[in-house]
């Protein structure tokens, strides 16, 4: 039988006698875990296909686009539940499929970015010095690049966590007795 507040559990406790303020601070960890993980996942993947795109064009551009086309004419919380229902739960499932399936906005964010800054003065002028492609993408147009990137990534995180949330809600998240957000509501 659950317990009311008091001052030895200030949230009460659950139908098993679990103190549920412990637990909701145990579940910020791994909520917060998911979101930084399932993000950073996200961010390999739209970095790499977004900066390829945007920084050389032509058939690689058409064919990255249209991949992310492809990802984004798909609801993401179908897609997740799809493969959750497949492979199965666990924490780490639901990282990597929320990382696999978000990358898509960041992709053309910074193709964007690389698009208005490869034919900048400061490019033009490595290109002129010699400076390799690896070395103009990674030197010199990707760190101009990234400040709208990692305010997007930002976000991310809280999009990640509410998505964790909602699955761990419907039983397809977190499984207990591990405790996050959404298996605690």
């Amino acid at each position: 039988n659950p317990a009311k507040p008091s001052r030895t559990h200030w949230l009460g406790t659950d139908a098993i006698g679990r103190d549920l303020l412990s637990r909701v601070i145990h579940g910020t960890g791994v909520s917060l875990k998911v979101g930084f993980v399932s993000v950073g996942i996200s961010l390999c993947i739209g970095i790499v296909l977004g900066s390829l795109a945007g920084f050389y064009g032509g058939y690689i551009d058409i064919a990255i686009s249209r991949v992310i086309e492809v990802m984004q004419c798909f609801p993401t919380f179908f897609l997740i539940l799809t493969v959750i229902a497949f492979v199965g739960s666990s924490i780490w499932t639901v990282m990597v499929v929320i990382g696999f399936t978000t990358w898509t906005g960041l992709a053309r964010m910074v193709r964007g970015e690389f698009l208005s800054l490869k034919d900048r003065e400061f490019v033009l002028a490595a290109r002129v010095l010699g400076a390799s492609d690896a070395r103009i993408i990674f030197r010199h147009v990707l760190p101009n690049a990234l400040a709208p990137v990692f305010v997007s990534a930002t976000l991310g995180v809280a999009s990640a966590i509410l998505t964790e949330s909602t699955l761990s809600y419907l039983g397809l998240g977190v499984q207990p007795p591990e405790s996050s957000w959404g298996n605690l509501i």
